[in-house]
């Protein structure tokens, strides 16, 4: 059987071979996590958005309704959806659930 004689160079160099691949990993990683979390946020906007435009939609064909015939047009679509995208706001912001999860820094993080 043979053995392995390194010199003490080449042992430095694998350590740092090493390190390198460490800290690379490390650094992806955080990149991937900071990512992740501008992701969510971001859909988290997107939701909001989503749901505010629906429960829009809901009250104006609700308003719709109960007028039936008064002005035509783009005038009453104006007269009608303005206050609808108010109201819906309020309304999605108010009935949201909101939950706070603890970080990695003991503080917590509302979402």
């Amino acid at each position: 059987m043979t053995t392995i004689s390194l010199t003490p160079v080449q042992v430095m160099a694998g350590v740092g071979v090493l390190l390198v691949l460490l800290l690379v990993w490390r650094s992806g990683s955080r990149r991937a996590r900071a990512a992740a979390d501008a992701a969510r946020a971001g859909a988290r906007l997107v939701s909001l958005a989503g749901r505010v435009l629906f429960t829009a939609g809901l009250i104006v064909g609700a308003q719709w309704v109960a007028i039936a015939q008064g002005v035509h047009g783009w005038a009453l679509l104006a007269v009608l959806g303005a206050p609808a995208l108010f109201a819906s706001y309020a309304l999605t912001r108010a009935l949201t659930v909101t939950t706070e999860a603890p970080r990695r820094d003991g503080r917590h993080d509302r979402r």
